[in-house]
């Protein structure tokens, strides 16, 4: 899930219907300040407000299973009884957003939530739809000209709960962007879509409104808008989040640097994130583990308004197959909507490192595993490991093309493109990865270090030789949206001093940008 900011968390559990508003500053989120939607009023939105009202809840209406039945309270925002009534639109007017929205739907029905009052991401009853389109719940709706539409984008998997259950969005979305003329120089773009906790979408660009938008134009700013006229519906829990202008990527630690002693350490997961939280990362990246205590850290993670971002896993290449950590499977079911990243390291000693002898065996292998976690909204990344029969970027990019999956991808770390001295290649590897690139790992480094150490290619962000500006700037052009981490393997030390030197470097690398 996209976390929320701490307060709004706390809202949330009270049930009070909130629309929040709260800057963040890179790369913490901020606490940023939160305005409820009154109880006794639609005050976030602007006015005329039609039929929409306040409740407390909703359900089946047991006589017709069409409606929505309310209950007298505060909570719920509902589009009156028939479900036909006007759009409502935020008094604010936003453009690079987080959004976080549940919204409920009896049998057959349908809405809409709007960015910037323009693009649509489907409101819909499709529970047990088999093969979802773009008007199905989830579905980036499709635009319309000349009486002929064009464009949509169905949901990735179909994700829907039954009729008149709660369900959710969270979505990442970047304003299509203007020169100082007013022409268009980027498109509007849904970098990625949540559905019930599920990726449903990821860089959705968007050429221009969708059908039903409030306005065909395109601007920088414009309201959320939800669609009252399609069908009775609910919402409630609505947070927007603006998100900085540059770059904003979420910055997570590895437990590589959580832990005085990797990989097993007797402090508790709980005080590792406690730390990430108060320093102001986005989150951590968990190695193998018992599946329930990894259960147990995901849940942590997002008990504090974070994120385990990804987990690391070893599998064997033989000539027979992949021998892969069995924890991981149990590890899949547990991590079901965390959208957790699955590592995956290959090392092999019946192939040669880099040898394109092993994809016959390994491709087939890969395929199943980013099938099963497909099926639970997850995705696996090659993690180039020096030593490894995936020791570089380019060997899982290889991989990432024969595979061909949308659930499978590769990692960027820096630490092993250097070791297997591929510095000066860094930024035509990125672009070679690109299409793949789930995901990036960071620290500081000494460049152009002579048959290099560990000590030498790992360090804290704020100390060695290696300029990573200029890595950033290009994963800035080539609109990476992903995480990026800190590697922390074998700094030594006191972890707080090192993850605090980190997020300090970190933070003034951003200025540089």
């Amino acid at each position: 899930m996209i976390p929320l900011p701490t307060p709004v968390r706390i809202l949330l559990k009270t049930r009070l219907c909130v629309l929040a508003f709260a800057a963040m500053v890179l790369p913490a989120m901020s606490q940023g300040l939160v305005t409820p939607l009154r109880a006794e009023s639609l005050s976030a939105f602007a006015e005329p407000h039609g039929e929409w009202h306040v409740a407390a809840d909703v359900t089946l209406m047991p006589e017709n299973p069409t409606l929505l039945a309310s209950t007298a309270g505060t909570g719920v925002i509902v589009n009156g009884s028939t479900g036909r009534t006007k759009d409502i639109l935020t008094k604010e007017d936003f453009g690079d957003v987080e959004v976080h929205i549940e919204f409920c739907v009896p049998k057959g029905s349908n809405s809409g939530v709007y960015l910037m009052g323009r693009y649509e991401i489907q409101v819909f009853d499709s529970f047990g739809v088999a093969e979802p389109e773009h008007s199905d719940c989830g579905g980036i709706y499709q635009r319309w000209e000349n009486d002929q539409g064009f464009e949509g984008h169905a949901p990735r998997i179909n994700a829907s709960k039954p009729p008149g259950e709660w369900q959710s969005f969270d979505a990442v979305f970047l304003a299509p962007r203007f020169d100082g003329n007013g022409n268009k120089t980027a498109p509007a773009r849904f970098v990625r879509v949540l559905h019930n906790g599920l990726v449903i979408h990821e860089n959705v660009d968007v050429s221009g409104p969708t059908r039903a938008s409030r306005w065909n134009d395109e601007k920088p700013l414009g309201p959320l808008m939800l669609q009252g006229d399609h069908g009775p519906v609910a919402y409630r829990n609505i947070t927007i989040r603006p998100l900085p202008p540059g770059f904003s990527n979420p910055f997570f630690a590895m437990d590589t640097a959580t832990k005085r002693s990797y990989p097993n350490d007797p402090t508790p997961p709980a005080e590792q994130l406690d730390l990430l939280k108060e320093l102001g990362y986005n989150g951590i990246a968990w190695t193998a583990d018992d599946p329930a205590k990894t259960r147990e850290v995901a849940a942590a993670a997002r008990a504090r308004g974070m994120r385990m971002w990804a987990i690391y896993f070893e599998g064997t290449l033989t000539k027979d197959g992949i021998q892969i950590d069995p924890r991981l499977e149990p590890t899949l079911d547990v991590l079901r909507g965390h959208d957790t990243i699955i590592w995956l390291h290959l090392p092999s000693k019946d192939f040669t490192t880099s040898s394109p002898a092993g994809d016959a065996v390994a491709v087939p292998a890969l395929i199943e595993l980013a099938d099963k976690a497909a099926q639970r909204g997850l995705r696996v990344a090659i993690y180039p490991h020096a030593g490894d029969w995936t020791e570089r970027i380019q060997d899982a990019v290889r991989l990432a093309k024969k595979v061909n999956h949308p659930n499978f991808g590769v990692t960027f770390n820096l630490c092993h493109c250097l070791r297997v001295g591929d510095e000066a290649r860094i930024p035509e590897l990125l672009e070679q990865a690109a299409p793949h690139l789930f995901c990036v790992t960071v620290n500081g480094a000494d460049s152009n270090a002579t048959d290099p150490s560990w000590k030498q290619l790992i360090q804290t962000l704020d100390r060695g030789s290696f300029d990573l500006a200029p890595m950033l700037r290009k994963l800035t052009e080539l609109k990476y949206p992903g995480p990026i981490g800190f590697q922390g393997y074998g700094i030594g030390g006191d972890p707080r001093d090192n993850l605090t030197r980190t997020i300090n470097g970190w933070r003034n690398l951003l200025k540089k940008l």
